[in-house]
């Protein structure tokens, strides 16, 4: 499997288990706390794969970055949070970084 796909994989299941987290309430509720620590193992697995492959400073930005662009449009879209410009301004600057560190050579 592709380096890069890991890379997906592992931000999906990020998004996931932060979801997971959200509706766990707490970790009162016995699914979604469950899924919470299914996820980010699967989500730390698949980065450890990624990170074989794609420099640990490039994968762990656009983790961590399409991980935040991905929770942030979430909670706008399905839990009514406030979009605000500072807010969408903030969002850029973390797409700007992530591609500057993919303008040099990623992959080993």
């Amino acid at each position: 499997m592709s380096a890069w796909l890991y890379l997906a994989t592992a931000i999906l299941f990020e998004v996931a288990g932060t979801l997971s987290m959200r509706i766990s309430e707490g970790f009162t509720k016995v699914v979604p706390s469950t899924l919470v620590f299914i996820f980010y193992t699967v989500s730390f697995i698949a980065m450890a794969f990624a990170i074989k492959r794609i420099d640990i400073s490039v994968s762990y930005a656009v983790w961590s970055a399409t991980g935040t662009a991905l929770i942030a449009t979430i909670g706008i879209v399905y839990f009514n949070e406030p979009l605000t410009a500072l807010k969408i301004f903030s969002l850029l600057l973390i797409i700007l970084g992530v591609i500057g560190l993919n303008l040099g050579p990623t992959e080993h």
